[in-house]
């Protein structure tokens, strides 16, 4: 399952822009917003570093959502519609003001077993 996720994002070595939002249901307008990029430079030059670090960073929280969950679908569900507590946004809003950083922390307390 988790795999799948993560196969079903990459061309090659590298994760696609449009098959991680068709994965997340997102336009990809929506996907460039979330990842802090220009929609032309992520559709033009996908193997850029910053394009994949900024996806790869997108990536591993769905992934490690889903581990979490047991789904994939759960996890873009939590992703897109789940306020984080104590923060009153989503995981999807918070990546988009630039704090993936508190999501993975997040996700980390929970499964340490730590749930606030």
């Amino acid at each position: 399952m988790l795999a799948a996720f993560l196969d079903d994002i990459r061309e090659g070595d590298m994760i696609a822009p449009r098959r991680m939002a068709e994965r997340l249901r997102l336009p990809m307008t929506r996907l460039s917003r979330l990842a802090h990029l220009n929609r032309n430079t992520m559709t033009a030059h996908p193997g850029s570093p910053a394009v994949q670090a900024k996806l790869g960073e997108i990536a591993r929280i769905i992934a490690r959502a889903a581990e979490l969950a047991g789904d994939e679908g759960k996890a873009i569900i939590w992703f897109k519609h789940q306020p984080l507590a104590g923060f009153g946004k989503t995981a999807e809003e918070l990546v988009e003001d630039g704090h993936a950083d508190i999501v993975i922390e997040d996700l980390d307390r929970m499964a340490a077993g730590v749930y606030s």
